[in-house]
This record gives structure tokens, C-alpha cells and sequence, in this order.
């Protein structure tokens, strides 16, 4: 199924532009499920209060198989929110949570010092349906559990980023190095081993398997040339090299791809990096790897164009992107891939060259307001649509 692109009405066609068939990327009838409290179709100020159904600017979610559970990073009350199965209808409350006393209680930490079972604004998450990792980016690091958590207040394991699960300082209070974080937003397992958006250092960390003891340093790193530098875009002018906001990484068709939201565009590697500082081959969203400007310096979005692109996700034969301060979701089919790309599909605008929270409007089921983070299973797109305090569960187009 195509449908026609239609500019939008409220302002001039962009230079250079031409109608073309898009193909949508979500299901026309709307999410399958919204979860975030009573109202959660016009999230207004109530979802604000913590309970077991409300969320605030949720960052991360993540179902880690076909029935469940459902692991949401519940970002502004400071908690996981997690769901034993799949809900069934809107606005399920959740089982159980991490990170906080009560399901009314919120604050960084619980009100307290850090533990094992504590978080400050957690971000992403992810699971192979075995071991759970969240990226605790305000207490600077990374919570593993080695297996999913299943009841309250459930410890993590392993903590990486810090000596010990009661270290929250950037870079431990140190340098920064090869075993140290400072604002971790993005996380990601690829063929076994574990990936680090180490956002406030620049860079992206990767660790060959997975961490089995506190602290254990990374092996590798993409976005400096060492392991102790955090220099924006690596101390260099921007290039293939050096990133500003790294938050996502997926991995695609043998590619490795990294959501560099400060530079607004997606880096590409064609083959799997194997040494540290390996320079992106291309990117997305910009017309090479030395501009950075905000929709390529244009106020409306166009099919090439990406505004602080956060989440990403590679599901069937598409590779979807966040494109966060666009309000909307773009896609690109994976073999269609290659330096400067046009996206082919959109999520939550009617064309892509609209934008907008809500589409302008007040918030209705298929709309988003910043979404910052998706990840998929099957074929189901899991949406953090942090603006509007919810989490939808979105089937892709058929």
C-alpha cells in the first residue's frame, strides 16, 4: 500500500521539492495499546502523579517477547514500570516497579543514596528476552540484570559505569576512561556483546560479551580515536569521526548505525567496526559528514532531513528512526540504504514534510510528541512517546 504525499497546507512547498509515493509506516488504525494512566489518548497534567498506570516522559520501552514482560522506563518518576505479560487493554496498571518504595512514591534514588535497586532519569533498555540492561543516565551508569526481574525492587546484578552500585558520580569523580560513563542515554546488545550510547562523553563504548563483574572497563570505542578522550566530535570540526549526543544503536544487514541526535543524523558503518576511533563510512539526515545543521537549515523537515533523531529500531525490512524534535517516526527500506538516503516512510505526520507536537494539535491516538525511544519485536514498534507521558504498542502498515 502507497499513499500520495501531501505538502503541508500551512506553509510554502520546500525549495526543490516534488510529490512523490511514501509508504506509511504505521497501521492505519492507530496504536494497538497505549498504556499511561486513566486519560491516556489526552494525556494532560494527571499522568504526572505516580501510580501503578501513570507515567512521566518515559524514555525507554521494551517488550522482551511475544507475550511479554513489558519493561518501560518510566524517566521522570525515576522507575521501571514493568508488566509480567503483554497488557491486553489500555491503561493496564502495571505488576510491579523498580526504583521507588511505593507506586505512589517518586525522586531521583528514592529520595536516598543510590543503590542496586535505585535510578536516576533511566533511559534506554534493553533485553534478549534473557538479561535486562538500563541506562541509568543520571547516577552515570549502566544496570544489568541476568535475568528479567521479577519481582519489586528486584537488585541488579552487575553495574558498570561506577566501582559499586553506590557510585553516581560523572566519571566516577575521575577522568574519564575506559570504565567510566557520564550521562549513558542509549543501550544495545548485539551478537552477544553490549553496547554503551555514552552520551556526555561523546562517544559510544563496547563491551566484547557481556559484563559479568562491577566496573569491568570497555574494550572498544567509536566516536574518539582512545578510550580518555571526551572531546565534542572528537576535538575536530564535524566529520566521520566525532559525535556531539550519541543515543541509539542498532545493527542492520551487517551495518552498525548510531543515532547522532546533536549532529541530527544517523552515522553509518557498512561492516562492523574492530578498531577504536573507526571513522562512520556515511550518514543520514545530512548531505555529508561535515554539516550538522537542524533539518539541513530549512524550518520545515523534508525526506533527507532529521531533527535530534534519538531512538532507532531495524524491523522486517525497514530501518526506523525517532526523529524526536520532528514529532515523528521515518523509515528507510534497509537495502535502499547509502550516504544521504531519502527516508520512503512516516510515522504520526501525514507527509514528510510536516511536523509539529500532536501534529499542532491536542494529542489524539495516532499522534506523537516527542517520541524518544522505540524498539520493536516481531512486528510490533514499542514507542516511547515521552511528551505526551505515554507508551504505545503500534503494529507496523499492512
Amino acid at each position: 500500500m502507497k499513499v500520495s504525499l501531501a505538502f503541508n497546507r500551512n506553509f510554502p512547498t520546500p525549495e526543490g521539492a516534488s510529490n512523490f509515493d511514501i509508504e506509511p509506516l504505521l497501521h492505519a488504525d492507530g496504536p494497538g495499546l497505549i498504556l499511561g494512566g486513566e486519560n491516556a489518548e489526552i494525556p494532560l497534567a494527571e499522568p504526572i502523579v505516580p501510580s501503578r498506570t501513570s507515567m512521566f516522559g518515559p524514555r525507554g520501552a521494551v517488550l522482551a517477547g511475544p507475550e511479554g514482560p513489558l519493561i518501560v522506563c518510566d524517566t521522570g518518576h525515576h522507575r521501571l514500570m514493568i508488566w509480567n505479560k503483554k497488557p491486553d487493554h489500555d491503561n493496564a496498571p502495571c505488576d510491579f516497579i523498580i526504583g521507588q518504595p511505593g507506586f505512589d512514591r517518586e525522586g531521583r534514588n528514592a529520595k536516598g543514596e543510590p543503590n542496586a535497586s535505585t535510578l536516576n532519569v533511566p533511559t534506554g533498555v534493553v533485553t534478549d528476552g534473557k538479561i535486562l540492561v538500563v541506562a541509568d543516565a543520571w547516577n552515570h551508569r549502566v544496570l544489568i540484570w541476568n535475568s528479567i526481574p521479577t519481582e519489586m525492587n528486584q537488585p541488579a546484578d552487575v553495574v558498570i559505569g561506577q566501582k559499586d552500585f553506590s557510585g553516581a558520580l560523572v566519571n566516577r569523580g575521575e577522568e574519564v576512561r575506559a570504565d567510566t560513563t557520564n550521562w549513558c542515554y542509549g543501550v544495545a546488545l548485539l551478537d552477544g556483546n553490549l553496547i554503551v550510547a555514552d552520551t556526555g562523553n561523546r562517544r559510544v563504548l563496547l563491551w566484547k560479551g557481556i559484563p559479568s563483574q562491577n566496573g569491568e572497563p570497555a574494550d572498544m570505542v567509536l566516536g574518539q580515536e582512545d578510550l580518555v578522550t571526551r572531546d565534542e566530535n572528537a576535538g575536530q570540526e564535524p566529520g566521520p569521526l566525532g559525535m556531539r549526543w550519541p543515543h541509539s544503536v542498532v545493527s542492520v544487514d551487517g551495518k552498525l548505525l548510531v543515532s547522532d541526535a546533536g549532529n541530527n543524523r544517523i552515522m553509518v558503518w557498512n561492516n562492523f567496526p574492530n578498531k577504536p576511533g573507526t571513522p562512520c563510512d556515511y550518514v543520514l539526515g545530512q548531505k555529508d559528514c561535515q554539516s550538522l545543521e537542524i533539518n539541513r537549515a530549512a524550518y520545515l523537515p523534508n525526506a533527507k532531513s532529521l531533527n535530534m533523531p534519538y531512538g532507532m529500531t531495524a524491523i522486517g525490512d525497514w530501518l526506523i528512526a525517532a526523529d524526536t524534535a520532528n514529532s515523528r517516526l521515518v523509515g528507510w527500506k534497509v537495502q535502499s540504504l547509502g550516504a544521504d538516503a531519502p527516508a520512503i516512510g512516516v510515522g504520526a505526520q501525514p507527509d514528510l514534510y510536516s511536523k509539529g507536537d500532536n501534529r499542532w494539535l491536542m494529542p489524539v491516538r495516532d499522534s506523537l510528541c516527542w517520541p524518544y525511544w522505540i524498539s520493536s519485536l516481531g512486528e510490533t514498534l514499542v514507542i516511547a512517546d515521552s511528551g505526551n507521558n505515554r507508551v504505545s504498542l503500534w503494529e507496523l502498515a499492512t
